[in-house]
């Protein structure tokens, strides 16, 4: 990578990447971010350069039912594009991926009965993968009838602002279902961005017709194909991976609370030491005395908000023993091993090395 890629990638940061409206809250799944960041690496890109261009860290990528902030994913794949040369590298990394290794929810998707159940409750969990504007939990797909045609429609807001989503999101549908069945399930694509100069790609990847420019985002589906069985993992998996999403849903939906909003603002921050109410009402704008006040009507407090995700993250790390004791402390914003280890103490009644190393308590 030449020093002008590094500038270039520098200038993806999420500062300066446009993000399309309402979309500072939204969130994406780590697990997807981080199978985006290894894709990236794995064809020479610079993996620090391209984390610092998203303003994500490898802490925040660890759990990959994580989530991290829409706009820095946007920033992580548009610094991925420069960075290996690839302007069609959504399209190639959605082909290469399939959502099952980054996501629960395409587990799900594979414990299903038929195609058609699977498209429900790839519909259904969306949200787990990727959060979008415009539309209410479970409605981003919807069914519409073109004559005697069924299209399955993207309804998402501001899709324009982001073609890239939904070269990635539309290239799973494709082709993930391919390797089980006996033709494609997708016929046609119609998309609303006008013709890039790598359209050419989108044929040999969807191998489909593709009309650019369109009054929407669909996908023209076989519908003799919907009742082809899937059951690519025993349906005992089926209830076992659909209860770990419906939990994760539940979770993911507590972050419309401000507490929630809080601790995504905290989060990528935590082990620089900005940790601050400060920072936190600066970031949303509001005085400390209004964030107090707000934070108070949830029953809560900056402080707790704090030391709970620190409680939170520390346990995540030390139970996955993914990095070390003084580590740990160094990612949940302890500057200090040993204050580490007595809020830990006070967390769990147990040292760190005990859930580190497993030892008795």
């Amino acid at each position: 990578m030449t020093p002008d890629d590094k500038d270039m990638i520098a200038g993806c940061s999420p500062s300066a990447s446009y993000a399309p409206p309402g979309s500072a809250r939204a969130t994406v799944a780590a697990g997807l971010a981080l199978g985006l960041a290894d894709y990236a690496t794995g064809r020479g890109a610079d993996r620090p350069a391209l984390l610092a261009a998203a303003g994500l860290t490898e802490a925040e990528l660890v759990d990959l039912d994580g989530r991290v902030p829409f706009v820095r994913y946007m920033a992580l794949m548009r610094a991925a594009k420069i960075a290996c040369d690839d302007p069609a590298l959504s399209l190639h990394f959605a082909e290469a991926l399939d959502l099952s290794e980054l996501s629960v929810v395409g587990l799900v998707s594979h414990a299903a009965e038929t195609m058609y159940d699977a498209f429900q409750q790839l519909n259904r969990y969306g949200r787990l993968v990727m959060e979008v504007e415009g539309v209410a939990e479970g409605e981003r797909f919807t069914v519409v009838m073109r004559g005697e045609e069924v299209w399955l429609v993207d309804q998402r807001a501001g899709a324009n602002d982001f073609p890239e989503l939904t070269e990635s999101t539309f290239t799973r549908f494709v082709v993930g279902p391919r390797h089980i069945l006996p033709r494609q399930i997708v016929t046609a694509v119609e998309v609303t961005h006008e013709r890039p100069a790598h359209a050419d790609e989108y044929e040999r990847v969807w191998g489909v017709p593709v009309t650019f420019g369109a009054a929407w985002n669909g996908m023209r589906m076989d519908m003799s194909l919907a009742d082809h069985p899937v059951a690519l993992l025993p349906r005992y998996a089926f209830g076992v991976l659909t209860d770990r999403a419906d939990a994760l849903l539940a979770s993911l939906r507590q972050t419309s609370t401000l507490r929630g909003r809080v601790e995504g603002l905290l989060l990528p921050v935590l082990h620089t030491g900005k940790a601050s109410v400060d920072y936190a009402a600066g970031q949303l704008g509001v005085s400390r005395q209004t964030l107090f006040r707000r934070l108070k009507a949830e029953g809560a407090t900056f402080e707790a908000v704090l030391d709970g995700l620190r409680h939170r993250l520390a346990v995540d790390y030390l139970s996955a023993r993914k990095v070390s004791v003084n580590e740990t402390a160094y990612l949940v914003g302890f500057s200090e091993p040993a204050a580490f280890s007595r809020a830990f103490k006070r967390w769990t009644g147990r040292s760190p090395r005990e859930v580190r190393y497993g030892q008795p308590a």
